[in-house]
């Protein structure tokens, strides 16, 4: 390779490489400004509540009211945006997010807030972003092109942690000379250029050949989706788990600055600002941590510095060495979820994408809502310092769920398989017919059976995460060559979904399956209504003729 192919290179891959795109640089900055009104309310609803209770349960339920509606609303928020164009998603959910913030601002002017009205508020505020999130991040990957798609995920996350750096010390003197109700002022302001950038962006829409499925379906789709695909099923589990743990800094924050560093508003944000700097030394160095080290390396050393780094942080009183501690927690912080999300985001396929990012919110998100419930509760009992020592402890244990949980590795992005043709049919079809029973016959040698069985394996959780039920693989005990596969769809335009939902990874695997057949006939596929007694109506549609059945595009290829 030479040099000028070498600077093309590092010039794709490199972390401000997405920022050449003009869409995704107007949506990166408005998102910026939004983050940094999000964490200045952050910061005035804490210390809101700090001001109207000693409870540090309350204190703490400040930052679970925020992110609680992302662990509730994020898969149906995932459904609608791989359902719906995502910019006009985007677009409804700040508006939701916006009118929050703005009656917040009004009940704060007119002295009305109580820690109810406060938590209650910040939960609608929460729920605009969780609806927002997986419409927006899915979205990045039709900003930028697929080599950026990692350097793009960081730097979104920079975008938070920058606000994060800056945002809480603004907040804390925001709070500090003008009160609670200047911070939710600039929240609300703030997301305004957000709006506009969102609003300006023409996206392109590529229309589906096939309908779109209910609401109630999409969200069964992607449940079934990531039930099935161990490597985003791993993934998710050790982010829930890391952010119940890893969560206690955040939500006892503003105990720390009060109790632990007997400071006020501004020694809170500085801590915040501390732990945010960090966080984008980390998300700068994910490029060089992914090189260097695989995913569960570079988790187990994000996990035993963070857990070094609470413990640090529970038994300082000096803030110096607080913020330090802070510093390299907010950087691992950073790393270990940006690692989780590039993850997902890798190994999801376009017609899930939205579904599989709301479920890693709903996954640290839920993590960080219940750990700070917990740690709220275990500060009343035991206070603030004991209450990090346990959290350290823990995270430092945590690298043990990688003998059991081992995160797999990560490469280049999931891409779609090329469309399908649709099969030639005799029997008039409408999308509501089935359910349909598919049946494909191979023949294998027998000194390959156990080979071909095992690889079978993998082809039923690829087709059951893409529609299949009932799958099963059976073999004829009067001809032991011949294996054949079964498995059912509920429609027929459900199959019609499974079939070009397949990934070129999954096409792959499908062949390799068909590679195993022997003899000159190809692979023989059945394609079967199932009509169980009772299931056909006089006033069901399923009759129609050939020309009065609803046409579907075919495509360039034919298969099970």
């Amino acid at each position: 390779m030479n040099a000028p192919q070498k600077r093309e290179l590092f010039a794709a891959e490199g972390i401000a490489a997405p920022l050449r795109h003009a869409v995704f640089r107007r949506i990166w900055l408005a998102s910026l400004l939004s983050n940094f009104g999000l964490l200045i309310q952050a910061v005035g609803a804490a210390w809101a509540m700090t001001q109207m209770t000693s409870s540090a349960d309350k204190v703490a339920l400040v930052q679970t009211a925020l992110m609680l509606p992302v662990m509730f609303i994020s898969m149906p928020a995932g459904a609608i945006a791989d359902m719906y164009d995502r910019r006009i998603v985007a677009l409804v959910a700040l508006v939701v997010a916006l009118g929050g913030a703005t009656t917040l601002t009004a009940l704060a002017w007119f002295g009305l807030v109580t820690p109810e009205r406060l938590l209650a508020l910040c939960f609608v505020i929460g729920s605009g972003m969780a609806l927002m999130g997986p419409a927006w991040q899915s979205s990045v990957s039709e900003q930028v092109p697929p080599e950026t798609l990692p350097a793009a995920v960081a730097l979104n996350g920079i975008s938070y942690n920058i606000a994060r750096s800056f945002g809480p010390a603004i907040g804390g003197v925001v709070v500090a000379a003008a009160g609670a109700v200047a911070a939710f002022a600039a929240n609300a302001l703030l997301y305004l250029p957000l709006l506009a950038a969102l609003f300006l962006w023409r996206r392109v829409v590529e229309p589906s050949r096939l309908p779109r499925e209910p609401l109630n379906r999409a969200i069964v789709s992607g449940v079934r989706y990531i039930i099935h695909s161990p490597s985003i099923r791993i993934v998710l589990i050790r982010t829930l788990v890391t952010g119940i743990i890893g969560g206690s800094i955040s939500a006892l924050m503003p105990l720390v600055a009060r109790d632990l560093l007997h400071g006020g508003a501004q020694t809170y944000g500085i801590m915040l600002g501390a732990f945010g700097m960090g966080a984008v030394v980390g998300a700068l160095n994910i490029g060089e941590i992914r090189k260097r080290l695989s995913g569960e390396a570079a988790i187990r050393a994000c996990a035993l510095t963070l857990g070094a780094a609470t413990a640090a942080v529970a038994l300082s009183t000096e803030p110096v060495l607080t913020a330090a501690a802070l510093v390299v927690a907010g950087a691992v912080w950073m790393l270990a979820v940006a690692l989780f999300n590039i993850g997902v985001q890798l190994s999801a396929p376009r017609w899930v994408g939205g579904r599989a990012l709301a479920a890693f919110q709903a996954a640290i998100s839920g993590g960080i809502a219940i750990g700070s419930w917990g740690w709220g509760r275990l500060t009343d009992a035991a206070g603030v310092e004991v209450a990090l020592l346990v959290s350290g402890a823990l995270m430092m244990a945590s690298p043990l769920l990688g003998l059991w949980l081992r995160m797999p590795p990560v490469g280049a992005r999931n891409e779609d398989g090329e469309t399908l043709a649709d099969p030639e049919v005799q029997l008039e079809l409408t999308p509501r017919s089935g359910p349909l029973v598919v049946e494909i016959e191979y023949r294998v040698t027998e000194d390959r059976a156990r080979a071909f069985h095992d690889l079978m394996q993998e082809v039923q959780l690829s087709r059951q995460r893409n529609g299949a039920y009932g799958w099963s693989i059976a073999r004829d005990i009067a001809d032991p060559e011949l294996w054949t596969e079964r498995y059912h769809c509920p429609t027929w335009i459900d199959y019609l979904r499974q079939r070009n939902r397949s990934t070129r990874a999954e096409r792959e695997l499908h062949q390799r399956a068909i590679d195993f057949h022997i003899g000159s006939d190809p692979v023989r596929i059945r394609r079967m209504l199932e009509r169980p007694f009772g299931s056909v109506r006089a006033k069901d549609d399923i009759d129609r003729t050939a020309e009065q059945a609803p046409a579907v595009a075919t495509g360039t290829r034919s298969g099970p």
